[in-house]
């Protein structure tokens, strides 16, 4: 199922909104970004299992055994549609030609609400609150709005506290718990209450979805549950760590014990085994982006150099500005899904992904903002807002390059005063600025590392604002100063955007890719 398309969009959303969290003062290159990839989730290729899929699979008597003995109940085997089959158009629901209007489809209207989250998050302009055009059926379209989608989604979960179903009639706790987040993001920006359905399905799940072994081990969990059929298809433990990433911020200790559970059983966590792992590594990368999420330093470790010998990091690109990691598939380009995901375990602070649920930060929407950088000859590393000394710190450096040196521009907006603005270049003042609006300045730069310090107020506090407690919220928890959170677009290895990955510490050194030294930088 992850094969489909719109898996490559909703799997490639979550390190983008990371990545917003650490340049909170410069987020148009990441606005541009989820447009692109919601854009896309509108049309018929995102959509094309439930408008193509009508009834039962014609081949589902002709399975091969050990793919139906992996998937299907037993004794439906040759009667029952594979997972993944949508069967739009059988009994009792009838054929759905809207993929958001159905009442399945939640795998596809779940992760696009998430999405929409995302967006939302990242910018207050309000473009995914009008109505756009979702396709359809047969060349049909509809009209659909992200506080639209939501409100259904909360609607159809509550009506079935079990939880919507995806395929007809399949409904899984991976997909719920995703689709939780959505609810609970939206939640955050508009002050709803719609994600309390995730809880109440939480207790459910614990009784009916999840084999409970105490209060910190789990036996067995759901892949599946048909209603009709009143059928739950179960897989072993391990097979939490795809439900465990979505559960963290919603249920941190249910996340935990799903998260235990599977790395202990795998061995992840037993420095004197050997680090195993299937032949798609997709789970040895969850396993890796959790252990850094729950500060499990000793299987974060373990993860680390297994990644760092064998997904194969490289650079890459004219004048290799672009980072990835190949996976040893002899392709002359990172596959998309796995990068995103590994984008993940490197992307800002331990706590990140939780963080963006967890520990929102919405101040940033009515702070000074960096925009109209000419990305990408020119990538920001860094950019936030010391809010008690009236300071937004911008970091600077050639993100391609073969531009280094050219002229460029950027502008700053939502100063509190033009008047009162200083600026410092790389420890100098620096005079190349003006003022071209009421709350706006433009800055001439060049396509180089520059450190710049923008001083906005000669007071404590943001003038007209209130004062947001001195250094930006980090997302982890708690607050980190700005000099704690350098990374950006386009950064050669060692820093987090657009085709690259910022690189963390384990026990003092770099990972997962400490083993590439990256071309000299003061963001570094």
């Amino acid at each position: 199922m992850l094969d489909f398309p719109r898996f490559d969009l909703s799997e490639s959303s979550y390190a983008v909104a990371m990545m917003a969290d650490v340049t909170p003062a410069w987020r148009e290159v990441y606005v541009a970004i989820l447009d692109g990839l919601l854009e896309r989730h509108t049309t018929h290729w995102a959509a094309i299992d439930w408008l193509t899929q009508i009834g039962h699979d014609p081949d589902r008597e002709r399975y091969p055994e050990e793919l139906a003995r992996l998937w299907l109940p037993p004794h439906l085997v040759g009667r029952y549609d594979m997972p993944g089959w949508t069967a739009n158009g059988i009994e009792p629901w009838g054929l759905a030609p809207d993929p958001v209007g159905a009442k399945g489809n939640l795998f596809f209207k779940g992760w696009f609400n998430l999405m929409l989250g995302f967006r939302s998050y990242v910018s207050r302009d309000g473009r995914w609150r009008q109505p756009f055009d979702v396709a359809g059926y047969e060349g049909q379209s509809f009209s659909w709005t992200h506080d639209g989608i939501n409100a259904l989604l909360a609607r159809q979960w509550s009506a079935r506290p079990e939880g919507p179903h995806c395929e007809n009639t399949k409904i899984w706790p991976y997909c719920l718990s995703a689709a939780g987040l959505g609810l609970l993001m939206h939640d955050t920006l508009t002050g709803g209450r719609d994600h309390a359905v995730f809880g109440e399905w939480v207790e459910i799940a614990k009784r009916k979805f999840i084999g409970l072994a105490g209060s910190d081990r789990v036996d067995w969990i759901a892949l599946y549950f048909d209603p009709i059929e009143n059928y739950v298809h179960r897989a072993g433990p391990t097979a939490g760590l795809s439900v465990s990433i979505y559960m963290l911020p919603q249920d941190r200790k249910l996340a935990r014990t799903l998260y235990r559970t599977a790395v202990d059983r795998i061995g992840w966590s037993d420095p004197e085994r050997e680090v195993r792992t299937l032949p798609d590594p997709r789970f040895l990368i969850l396993g890796l982006v959790l252990a850094r999420e729950f500060g499990d330093d000793v299987t974060l470790a373990r993860l680390a150099e297994y990644s760092e010998s064998n997904f194969e990091p490289a650079f890459f690109g004219e004048g290799l500005d672009d980072f990835g990691w190949f996976f040893r598939l002899s392709e002359p380009y990172p596959r998309g899904q796995l990068n995103a995901l590994m984008m993940m375990a490197e992307a800002g602070p331990p706590g990140a992904w939780a963080g963006l649920f967890t520990h929102p930060n919405l101040e940033k929407f009515g702070q000074p903002t960096v925009e109209g950088v000419d990305f990408p000859r020119l990538g920001v590393c860094a950019a936030s807002n010391d809010m008690a000394a009236g300071l937004l710190h911008v970091r600077t450096y050639a993100a391609t390059s073969a531009c280094r040196g050219a002229s460029t521009t950027f502008r700053v907006s939502l100063l509190p005063d033009v008047r009162a603005v200083v600026i410092r270049c790389d420890g100098t003042d620096y005079p190349r600025w003006r003022v071209v609006g009421a709350d706006t300045i433009e800055i001439d730069l060049d396509v180089e590392d520059h450190d710049l310090q923008i001083r906005w107020s000669t007071g404590i506090g943001h003038a007209g604002r209130p004062d947001l407690g001195g250094t930006m919220r980090g997302v982890g928890g708690g607050h980190r100063p700005a000099r704690e959170r350098d990374v950006g677009p386009g950064r050669p290895r060692g820093q987090t955007g657009p085709g690259a990955a910022s690189v963390g510490t384990v026990h003092g050194r770099r990972a997962p890719g400490g083993g590439i030294s990256p071309p000299p930088c003061p963001c570094s």
